[in-house]
């Protein structure tokens, strides 16, 4: 595909010429270098397409418009950075709640029983799915990459199969989540409740699977629980990303887990794009009003937990990793259940003479010995992304700088 080029805003321009002057921090003695230069996702594909980087490795659907706007292609989806076999099913997205949530043990029960059936909805329905979620993500419109505009809806067919939705506990995502926070202690990130904990103990703190245990039990049952106590409403955090589909698809398309469930989240008003009011109906019977509160990213969503503002949260496992580690507040916050796995990826330039790993690799090395580094946006230093790539370099032995402003 012929790249298309992108008329660039000068705000990204000047953004892009801050960082690069800010200089190196070392790290790694190879021969084989590349530089790491941390950016925010949404600026990535101009940062590719001016050549301001040489690859970029973001979450989707970032990577999907990347794709479709022609401006780079796939080099490997997270699933598959080296180590091989380390990533496959990696944390990604979770869903989680705080304690005053769970005092109400069937409300939590039966909500995090319907986010599993949002997974399995979209697993079951991707293309249906792809057109939901671009409904509340873009209100079905065009995506703008300077004067190149992509079709919403293409970027989420693109994306969705990319993704593992499952909302399924499993013994290889805990030692996942466990294997990040190790990471995290390495990046010297994790300094509070989490700094020396042994596995039993990282799960106790991370985790509260009482609402997991008893959604299996009524999506095996059919029958969902009635609270025993009266809630009038509920608030529920999200991000504006694909990986929150399965909240999306709950009320995008409501009217199908009311027939199939007789428990559905139910839109006070119906409309084109977000929703940000509903009903929790339980077993055909209003159970309370919730409300939808898009965040504009984890760290935000965990203060409003920790403030009851919001008690359940669809978000990064990071940010809550981050929030229970360093918990001073009365109101604790867990992990309930996975929402999604995978989803992000490593992308090179349209015209970059890499296709895989290891000719991405090989052109590292061509590179360096010409004494130009490949250059990699990364989104955030301690992210999942930028734990799987320096994983990866690792392991092919090629060392890094960073570059930060």
């Amino acid at each position: 595909m012929q790249k298309k080029h992108l008329v660039l805003a000068a705000a990204v321009l000047l953004c892009a010429a801050v960082v690069f002057s800010a200089g190196c921090v070392d790290n790694g003695t190879s021969g084989d270098r590349v530089e790491i230069l941390y950016s925010a996702p949404g600026t990535m594909a101009q940062l590719l397409d001016s050549e301001a980087v040489d690859a970029v490795i973001t979450w989707q659907p970032f990577v999907a418009g990347i794709e479709e706007s022609g401006v780079g292609k796939v080099v490997s989806y997270s699933e598959d950075l080296p180590p091989a076999g380390k990533w496959e099913g990696h944390t990604c997205c979770v869903f989680g709640a705080n304690s005053n949530a769970l005092a109400n043990p069937e409300v939590a029960a039966d909500v995090t029983a319907l986010m599993i059936l949002g997974n399995e909805y979209i697993t079951e329905n991707p293309d249906k799915s792809a057109a939901l979620i671009a409904d509340w993500l873009f209100a079905n419109g065009e995506l703008t990459y300077g004067d190149v505009k992509v079709d919403s809806l293409d970027v989420m067919k693109a994306s969705i199969p990319t993704i593992l939705f499952s909302g399924e506990v499993t013994d290889a995502w805990i030692t996942s989540n466990e294997d990040f926070v190790k990471s995290q202690r390495d990046l010297g990130l994790v300094t509070g409740k989490l700094a020396n904990t042994n596995s039993e103990e990282t799960e106790a703190l991370l985790f509260d699977f009482s609402a997991y245990d008893a959604a299996q039990d009524i999506l095996a049952s059919g029958k969902f629980l009635d609270p025993k106590t009266a809630v009038q409403e509920i608030s529920i955090g999200y991000l504006p990303s694909d990986h929150d589909g399965p909240l999306f698809v709950l009320l995008k398309d409501w009217k199908f887990f009311k027939d199939n469930y007789n428990t559905y989240l139910k839109p006070v008003s119906e409309k084109v794009g977000k929703i940000d009011k509903a009903e929790l109906y339980v077993n055909g019977k209003k159970v309370c009003d919730v409300k939808l509160i898009e965040g504009s990213a984890g760290p935000q969503l965990m203060t409003l937990l920790q403030q009851n503002q919001i008690q359940y949260a669809v978000a990064g496992t990071p940010p809550f990793v981050s929030a229970i580690d360093k918990a001073s507040s009365a109101v604790d916050i867990k992990i309930l259940a996975p929402i999604m796995m995978n989803g992000s990826g490593l992308l090179v330039a349209d015209d970059a003479p890499a296709d895989d790993w290891d000719s991405f690799v090989a052109w590292i090395k061509e590179r360096s010995a010409e004494g130009k580094p490949v250059v990699i946006a990364d989104p955030q230093l301690g992210s999942i992304q930028d734990v799987q790539l320096k994983a990866a370099l690792d392991s092919a032995g090629i060392g890094y700088s960073t570059k930060s402003a």
